[in-house]
């Protein structure tokens, strides 16, 4: 078997059928199997799996056992060459695997792949490819100066923007939303280190791969959704656990004075506050729709359904996606239709028009296929909203 792909699952029901989907799509050509590991989640997560994809290996854990024990399980039973550690609010496109797949079997000494990840607006994630976070680098982040100098090696290190998005190369560390890799170097390495709970895990692995001498790349030939932060509330569990987990890969890794350790401290402290409070959900009064389908049916049941008006696209057209709306002052959705468009057009589509996007603040969603419910966030820092279609 060439992949096993591992979804680590919890309490993500909607954005897992979609990722659940995107993947079974992405699979077709290939000699590959899912691995769905559910962490005792309280909502119907399981009961859809079951229903749904009948065919997809269900481990249903009786405890929250944390990211890195999580995915060590689902490894644990993987069959193929390959394994990739994927997210649950993540959707592929459908030639992700091969193409990643073909570039792998390239290189020599391979460590991890990783691609080019956008948040649910089209918009580049810079976490995709990262460098060592050494407290020198560290520093830079959280003191912000790696904006202030983004041209400058002493302080670009922490996005490694040395390496355009839009450029395939070697990077340190990746993101464990979408990471692949050997599953022979995965077990070697002993996968996720267990004693972190979850925040600086994918940084251990990608730094252990590092140790053995293996390399790891960032890919930018395909792209992925990450809606980010679907099955982490940010509340003062999340403050603690990101403070433990910085400060557990400095012991493991680095040898730092205690002034540092305690400015690392407070600066993971004062990180995650900032974080928290950009989580919030972003809930906006929707003026107008615009749903892209070739389906007249769906689109008298989602004018029924939104009860705005709503203006019908029957073909994706990346390069005028606002030239028939009069968008000034007004909210505007995008709505795409899966059963209509591939998750690799609807991808595409999102990231040519991001600027536009920005520009005047329209937001979008995904209807996938075969669904009752349209699902989308409107940042990187927002929880997402699913709405039911009836």
């Amino acid at each position: 078997m060439q992949l096993s792909v591992i979804i680590l699952n919890y309490n993500v029901r909607y954005f897992l059928e979609q990722c659940v989907l995107s993947v079974q799509n992405a699979l077709e050509t290939i000699d590959g199997e899912i691995i769905v590991v559910d962490n005792n989640s309280s909502d119907d997560s399981c009961a859809m799996m079951k229903q749904r994809f009948p065919n997809v290996k269900l481990i249903e854990n009786k405890q929250n056992s944390g990211f890195p024990k999580g995915n060590n399980i689902g490894v644990a039973i993987a069959k193929g060459e390959y394994i990739c550690i994927l997210n649950p609010d993540t959707v592929v496109a459908e030639d992700t695997f091969t193409k990643v797949l073909a570039f792998a079997k390239q290189q020599t000494e391979l460590g991890i792949v990783g691609c080019k990840l956008i948040d649910g607006t089209g918009n580049f994630l810079p976490e995709s490819k990262r460098g060592v976070p050494t407290p020198w680098v560290a520093f830079t982040k959280i003191t912000g100066l790696y904006k202030a100098f983004p041209k400058s090696i002493l302080f670009n290190k922490y996005y490694a923007q040395y390496l355009d998005e839009n450029e395939t190369g070697k990077v340190d560390i990746l993101v464990g939303a979408f990471m692949v890799m050997k599953r022979d170097l995965y077990l070697e390495v002993g996968g996720f280190d267990e004693n972190c709970f979850m925040y600086s895990d994918d940084i251990d692995l990608s730094y252990t791969v590092l140790q053995k001498g293996k390399s790891n790349y960032y890919f930018h030939e395909t792209s992925a959704i990450h809606y980010k932060g679907e099955s982490t509330v940010k509340d003062g569990t999340y403050m603690k656990r990101f403070r433990e987990a910085m400060h557990f890969f400095y012991q493991k890794h680095f040898h730092v004075s205690f002034l540092f350790d305690v400015f690392m401290r407070l600066g993971a402290f004062f990180f995650a506050l900032i974080k928290k409070n950009q989580a919030k959900q972003i809930h906006l009064s929707i003026d107008e729709y615009v749903l892209y389908s070739s389906d007249e049916n769906l689109k008298n049941k989602v004018e029924k359904q939104l009860q705005k008006k709503l203006h019908w696209v029957t073909n994706i057209d990346e390069n005028t996606l606002f030239s028939h709306l009069n968008s000034k002052g007004k909210q505007i959705e995008i709505l795409l239709d899966n059963n209509s468009f591939s998750f690799k057009k609807i991808i595409a589509f999102l990231e040519k028009n991001r600027s536009q996007s920005r520009e005047f603040g329209i937001t979008f969603k995904i209807i996938p296929q075969n669904t009752s419910f349209m699902i989308g966030s409107n940042s990187s820092n927002d929880r997402g909203e699913i709405i039911k279609i009836d």
